[in-house]
């Protein structure tokens, strides 16, 4: 194990009926609030009617920034941006998924800042201050709601970057899991799977052989989201299965899932962004297709750690590590099959033409994240074997 810093200062209400507390926690932090929610489910669902009566009760002023969409959109951020300096809003309010969080904290920085907030994401700018953020999650998927990081896509550019800093961290985030009732089901799968995608980038990366604690922690995290995933595909409004899901997609990327790895990285991410960016997929659908195809590429180097995995998940009895590693990424990709989850480019209508041009837009995100071997050519033999 190696040497680490832990850190999240997150506040978090968990379990039925908290959303009301979302007006007292977020009095502490100011008066005028910007609430940032999406588009129709928050309001069918009734979260946007709790959300906004528990801000009135709270004597909050209110301003609105809703209409956040999947893959979120600097055009939409620097809106709320506009917006909060307009109106001299003190707190952001986000209510949602991930994509709406990730669009809170971007605006919670932004607002604050004399330059345009893209140049956090690429690393030309760090954040000084934040508005404080407080959260309602609706959706089990990114983890935003308790961690530093953030995603935005730029349009003009077709660039998704993702960006963390310490000063992101929500200050308050409410997990009622009866808030995800209403998630379609395709939707609950890929929440899912965006959570066994951040506990595999870690799993998969990291190079110290020695990391008993860890290994057990996350590998109990994917038995237990693809467990939830399968009985909220038989029922939709399994509160177990929600609050399960919920809470295991939050430990995925709280920090906790990364410590005492070392120097870990997210080349399926990496690979990911281009597949969201190009062609707009929903982000849990693109890494499924990923995730067999980066494991598939990188088999021979990483067997043993395969191989632990196939053995320990999926009981695989294999006694060869080659053979066991391969069992694993077979039985990956077979889970994934079996809740409808896409596992090639042609099912998220990618033509392999379009290949070249989704290798060539990772190298600048792959600067950035200082991933050098994931080379234009590299992710080009990855995406291949995504056909």
């Amino acid at each position: 194990m190696q040497n680490f810093v832990f850190h999240n200062p997150v506040k978090i209400l968990f379990g039925k009926g908290t959303i009301p507390a979302i007006g007292p926690e977020t009095a502490a932090f100011g008066k005028r609030i910007l609430l940032v929610y999406g588009r129709r489910a928050i309001k069918e669902n009734g979260i946007y009617d709790r959300v906004v009566e528990s801000l009135q009760a709270a004597d909050l002023e209110i301003f609105e920034h809703g209409g956040v969409r999947a893959n979120p959109r600097l055009g939409h951020v620097e809106a709320g941006i506009a917006l909060a300096r307009r109106h001299g809003v003190e707190a952001i309010v986000a209510a949602g998924g991930g994509s709406v969080i990730d669009s809170a904290k971007a605006i919670a920085a932004g607002a604050l800042a004399d330059h345009n907030v893209w140049l956090f994401f690429t690393g030309k700018k760090s954040i000084k201050r934040v508005l404080p953020l407080t959260c309602v999650l609706t959706l089990a998927a990114s983890g935003s709601e308790m961690n530093s990081a953030m995603v935005l896509t730029h349009e003009a550019k077709e660039l998704k970057f993702g960006f963390a800093n310490r000063l992101l961290y929500p200050r308050v985030s409410i997990l009622d899991p009866e808030a995800t009732y209403t998630v379609p089901p395709a939707h609950t799968v890929y929440g899912a799977v965006d959570a066994i995608s951040h506990v595999l980038e870690f799993y998969c990366t990291t190079l110290d052989p020695d990391t008993p604690v860890q290994d057990r922690f996350m590998e109990g995290l994917l038995a237990n989201a693809m467990a939830s995933c399968e009985r909220l595909l038989a029922d939709p409004r399994d509160y177990g299965a929600r609050a399960n899901m919920m809470w295991s997609a939050t430990l995925a990327l709280n920090g906790l899932t990364a410590a005492g790895l070392g120097k870990v990285g997210f080349p399926m991410h990496l690979i990911e962004h281009s597949l969201s960016s190009l062609h707009d997929v929903v982000h849990g659908a693109g890494l499924s297709v990923v995730m067999p195809a980066w494991m598939r590429y990188h088999l021979e180097e990483k067997k043993a750690r395969f191989a632990q995995l196939g053995r320990r998940l999926f009981g695989i009895e294999a006694q060869d590590d080659r053979a066991a590693a391969l069992a694993a990424v077979e039985k990956l990709q077979a889970w994934l099959t079996s809740v409808h989850s896409p596992v090639t480019l042609q099912e998220l209508d990618i033509p392999a033409s379009d290949i070249p041009r989704l290798a060539a837009n990772t190298q600048p995100q792959a600067k950035i994240w200082r991933l050098p071997e994931y080379t234009a050519a590299r992710v080009e033999e990855i995406l291949r074997l995504c056909q």
